[in-house]
C-alpha cells in the first residue's frame, strides 16, 4: 500500500530540527510558497463549485461544510464569518466538525473513523436537492466524510471534496474534486499546515464567491455587513458615504435611520425614501450595482 502523499517525508526538511529558527522561519515560508501555485492549478474546479454554490443558494438551497480535526475547525471557521460577513442567516452556511464542539478545543483522533457520528451530523443537517455538502479532509480518506458524502449524494444534494491526496476516498462520492497537490508536509503527516492552508483559501473562495454571484457585494464592498459594533458601524458609515457620494455626516444619518448598508446607498445616490429604496432592491434580486446601473 502507498503512502499518502501528505504523510511522506520531505527531503526539504530532514534537518530541520538542525536549522536555527531564522532557517525554521524560512524552510516553512519556502514550503508555504507552494500552496497558492497548487490552488491555481484547480480553479477551473473551485470556479465549477462557486457557480454551483451560488446557484442553490438562488434555489433556496444551503452549503454545508463537513471535516474532521484541523478540516473541521477550518470548515467552522469559515462558516461562521459568513453571518457577519454577508449578512446571512447562520442556517446558509453550516459547518460540522467531528467530535462536535468540544473537537473545537481538543483533538477528537477517533471522531474521523466513527459512522456513527457520521450519520449524526449529516442527518441533523438533513440534506436536500438544492444543498451543497462539501467535505474536507487533508487525507481524503476518513469514513466520516466519506460517509456525510455518500449519504448526501443519495439524497439529491450536490457533493463536493477538498483533499490533498489524489487517491482520495472521497472523490468517489464527489460531483465535483478540488485536488491541489502540495507535496509533503514541513512536518511529515502534519496536515494542519501546508494542507490547512490550502484548505482555508479554498473555503474562502467557495464562500465568497458565491456571495458575490448572489449580490452580497458591490464592486468590492461588503455591503450586507451586519453594523453589530463600532467597528462595523463606522465601516457601513464610510461605505455609504463612499458609494453613495455623500458626506460622512448624510451617511451617519442614513445608517441610523435605515441600519441596513444597501438601502441607504440607494437613498444617497437615487435620493429617495426608504421604501422606494426597498422596492428598487426587490426588483433588482438585491444588486446594488444593477439598481445604480454603474
Amino acid at each position: 500500500m502507498s503512502t499518502i502523499l501528505t504523510e511522506k517525508a520531505n527531503s526539504k526538511t530532514q534537518d530541520i530540527d538542525l536549522m536555527s529558527s531564522f532557517e525554521i522561519a524560512q524552510t516553512i515560508n519556502n514550503e508555504d510558497r507552494k500552496v497558492a501555485s497548487a490552488i491555481k492549478k484547480v480553479l477551473p474546479q473551485i470556479a465549477q463549485a462557486i457557480d454551483i454554490i451560488a446557484e442553490s443558494i438562488k434555489n433556496g438551497g444551503r452549503l454545508a461544510y463537513f471535516g474532521a480535526g484541523t478540516s473541521g475547525r477550518i470548515c467552522v471557521l469559515d462558516a461562521s464569518e459568513c453571518p457577519p460577513t454577508f449578512g446571512v442567516s447562520p442556517d446558509l452556511v453550516q459547518a460540522f466538525i467531528a467530535g462536535g464542539d468540544k473537537a473545537l478545543h481538543y483533538a477528537v483522533e477517533n471522531a474521523e473513523d466513527s459512522l456513527s457520528l457520521a450519520l449524526q451530523d449529516i442527518n441533523s443537517f438533513s440534506p436536500m436537492p438544492h444543498d451543497v455538502v462539501v467535505a474536507v479532509s487533508a487525507s481524503g480518506n476518513p469514513l466520516y466524510c466519506t460517509t456525510v458524502l455518500k449519504v448526501a449524494q443519495n439524497a439529491g444534494a450536490f457533493t463536493i471534496a477538498v483533499s490533498s491526496n489524489p487517491h482520495a476516498k472521497m472523490q468517489e462520492f464527489a460531483n465535483i474534486f478540488i485536488n491541489p497537490i502540495l507535496g509533503p508536509e514541513v512536518i511529515t503527516g502534519s496536515s494542519r499546515m501546508k494542507s490547512g492552508s490550502a484548505q482555508k483559501m479554498i473555503l474562502n473562495m467557495l464562500s465568497t464567491g458565491a456571495m458575490i454571484k448572489i449580490g452580497k457585494t458591490y464592486r468590492n464592498y461588503m455591503i450586507d455587513v451586519c453594523l453589530q459594533n463600532d467597528k462595523l458601524i463606522n465601516r457601513g458609515v464610510r461605505f455609504v458615504a463612499e458609494i453613495g457620494q455623500v458626506s460622512h455626516k448624510k451617511a451617519l444619518e442614513l445608517i441610523q435611520q435605515t441600519q441596513n448598508v444597501k438601502l441607504a446607498c440607494v437613498m444617497a445616490r437615487k435620493s429617495c425614501s426608504m421604501q422606494e429604496a426597498e422596492l428598487l432592491l426587490a426588483k433588482n434580486n438585491g444588486f446594488l450595482r444593477r439598481v445604480l446601473k454603474d
